[in-house]
């Protein structure tokens, strides 16, 4: 695959992104992350990088006080349409999430199916994506965020995979580039019941991948703590064979 430009993800959204088979997944990851930070239904949740907002409502429904934030105008509108034909009293923001200044007041941030983490340009804009998640927290504040992994990459890359959801079959390819430390994805979509033709991926999603120790020391810089990581939304704990990775941490009071 060639990596596509550097700005991507400001271009390739849309809501065809809700025929996607990991899309089904969304109550049971919301549950999980509800038992694991062990919250009580009145906490202020900040997610970034919400899509059209599948988690952020997901959380309202049940009675959070969500903030949604996004890039893409598409799934920003969607997101309020949602909103408001189920009754729920949710913010959605259109916007770079560089640009939040939000200052002690979450008590909880979410960077869920990558969140953004590691689309950035470079480094440097990588980096400031954790100085937005510390700033918003309040001290003892929980993040969780569900990534993909950089030690599977070294290992396991280059490989193809498929899921196959209740309307369409998903497929993904993986490629890894080990100077610049750059996962590159590529996915399709089968429609069930569709004609098609033989997949071609072409061009890859260039996204910056971390290591553990990588994590362990971006948090400590941004007085965070890891509390606990996961390789799926069953509980099961990390491992190096697991592309997913879930880390929970919290600011330090």
């Amino acid at each position: 695959m060639n990596p596509k430009q550097s700005d991507w993800y400001k271009q390739i959204w849309s809501l065809d992104i809700k025929n996607h088979s990991w899309v089904e997944d969304t109550e049971k990851q919301v549950n999980f992350i509800i038992e694991t930070l062990n919250l009580k239904g009145n906490e202020r949740i900040l997610d970034l990088a919400c899509g059209y907002g599948r988690h952020s409502l997901s959380f309202a429904r049940k009675g959070f006080e969500v903030v949604g934030i996004d890039i893409t105008k598409e799934y920003i509108e969607d997101a309020i349409k949602t909103a408001k034909q189920s009754s729920l009293s949710t913010t959605f923001l259109l916007t770079d999430i560089r640009d939040v200044t939000f200052t002690q007041e979450f008590d909880v941030v979410l960077n869920l199916a990558d969140g953004a983490i590691g689309y950035l340009e470079n480094d440097m804009e990588n980096l400031k994506i954790f100085d937005i998640i510390s700033n918003a927290l309040k001290p003892s504040g929980k993040h969780f965020m569900d990534i993909c992994r950089a030690e599977h990459a070294e290992l396991y890359f280059p490989k193809y995979s498929w899921e196959a959801g209740s309307s369409a079959l998903s497929l993904s390819q993986f490629e890894w580039n080990p100077e610049k430390r750059i996962m590159l994805y590529g996915g399709y979509t089968l429609p069930y019941g569709e004609s098609t033709v033989k997949p071609e991926i072409i061009n890859g999603d260039p996204i910056r991948l971390y290591s553990m120790e990588e994590i362990k020391s971006i948090f400590k810089t941004r007085n965070m703590r890891i509390q606990d990581t996961y390789s799926d939304y069953l509980g099961t704990s990390d491992t190096e064979k697991s592309l997913q990775l879930m880390v929970y941490s919290k600011k330090q009071a």
